[in-house]
C-alpha cells in the first residue's frame, strides 16, 4: 500500500463520517490530520498496519498529551472499524493502540418510548399504503429485533429470513457466525416485504444492481425519526442495535446472551455498548446477595 492508497481509505472514511454521522467540518478536519499524520509515521502504510505497527506508532507518541493520544487512538479505532465494515480488510489491528486513561463515550440512549413512536410511524405510513412503507418496516424491525449492524442488515441475501425459521446464521465482525433470532413480528414484515422483491435479485433490500447501502438506511432512519417526533441526531441504525441491547439487559436478559446476540469477541465490549441501568443493578444486589438486609446482619453479630 502507499502514502496514495492511504489517502483513498481516508477520503472514504470521511465521506461516511459526513454521510452518516452529519460530522461537523472542523471534525472531519481533526480526524483527516490524525489519520494522515498517522499514515505519514507509518510510511504511508496506514490502512494494512499490523498490530506491532501500532505499537511503534504509539512509542512516537509518547512526547505528546495524554488527551491527544486519546484522540489519536480513538480516531485510528474509528478508522479501522470502518475498514473491517466494509470488508476492506478482516481484522482490527486497533486493540493494539494505546488507553491512556481515557473513558470510552457510553453510546446515545433510545428509551421504550422514542422505540414506540418510531413504530407508530411506520404503522402510520403502512396505513397509507405504498412499497417504501413495506420496506421500512422490515428493516426497523431487523435493526431494533434483531441487532443487526447496518453493513449486516443492507447486505442480507433475498432469502436470508425464512418464514418458518425463528432465527438465521450470519457471519459478522471477523468472519464470526453468530445465530441471530428474528423476531414473528420481524418475519411477518419481512414476508410483507419479499413480496415485492424482483425474484432474480440476489438481495433483500435491493437497490439498482446492488443493495441499499448504510448511507441511504442511514437517511431513512433519520427521517423516520423526524417524523416521529425524535430528533434526528438522537437516531441512526447503531443506536437501533444499541437499543436491542439496553432493552434485553433491562428485561433481564443474560450479560453473556447478550455479547452473543451482538457478535462481540469481548464481553467488555457488551458491558460499555449496552449501558446496563445502575439501578437497576443496585435493586439486584440489594434483593439477592446474602448481605442486602444490614438489619439481620446486625442482628447476628455480637458486641464486642
Amino acid at each position: 500500500m502507499s502514502a496514495s492508497a492511504d489517502r483513498r481509505l481516508v477520503d472514504a472514511f470521511l465521506e461516511m463520517l459526513a454521510a452518516e454521522a452529519g460530522a461537523a467540518r472542523n471534525t472531519l478536519l481533526a480526524y483527516e490530520r490524525d489519520l494522515i499524520g498517522a499514515s505519514e509515521l507509518l510510511g504511508g502504510e496506514l490502512g494494512e498496519a499490523s498490530p506491532e505497527a501500532l505499537r511503534r506508532l504509539a512509542e512516537a507518541w509518547m512526547p505528546l498529551k495524554r488527551s491527544t493520544v486519546a484522540r489519536k487512538s480513538a480516531a485510528l479505532r474509528r478508522f479501522f472499524g470502518f475498514l473491517q465494515d466494509e470488508g476492506i480488510r478482516p481484522d482490527d489491528p486497533s486493540p493494539a493502540l494505546p488507553r491512556p486513561g481515557a473513558d470510552r463515550p457510553l453510546p446515545k440512549i433510545l428509551d421504550h418510548r422514542a422505540v414506540d413512536a418510531l413504530f407508530a410511524e411506520v404503522e402510520r405510513r403502512k396505513a397509507e399504503g405504498g412499497i417504501a412503507a413495506l420496506r421500512l418496516s422490515a428493516l426497523v424491525e431487523l435493526l431494533y429485533g434483531s441487532g443487526l449492524r447496518a453493513t449486516e442488515l443492507v447486505s442480507l441475501p433475498r432469502n436470508a429470513v425464512s418464514p418458518d425459521k425463528p432465527f438465521l446464521i450470519l457471519k459478522g465482525k471477523g468472519g464470526r457466525e453468530r445465530l441471530v433470532p428474528i423476531s414473528d413480528r420481524a418475519r411477518a414484515a419481512v414476508s410483507s416485504w419479499l413480496a415485492q422483491v424482483p425474484r432474480d435479485s440476489p438481495f433483500l433490500f435491493p437497490s439498482g444492481r446492488k443493495h441499499l447501502s448504510r448511507v441511504r438506511l442511514h437517511q431513512l432512519i433519520k427521517a423516520l425519526a423526524a417524523d416521529a417526533g425524535i430528533p434526528p441526531e438522537r437516531i441512526s441504525p447503531h443506536v437501533l442495535r444499541h437499543a436491542f441491547a439496553t432493552h434485553l439487559l433491562e428485561g433481564g436478559a443474560d450479560l453473556r446472551a447478550v455479547q452473543m446476540l451482538l457478535g462481540h469477541a469481548d464481553i467488555a465490549t457488551t458491558q460499555i455498548y449496552t449501558h446496563v441501568d445502575s439501578r437497576r443493578l443496585i435493586d439486584l444486589v440489594n434483593s439477592r446477595h446474602p448481605l442486602a438486609d444490614s438489619r439481620s446482619v446486625d442482628a447476628r453479630r455480637k458486641p464486642a
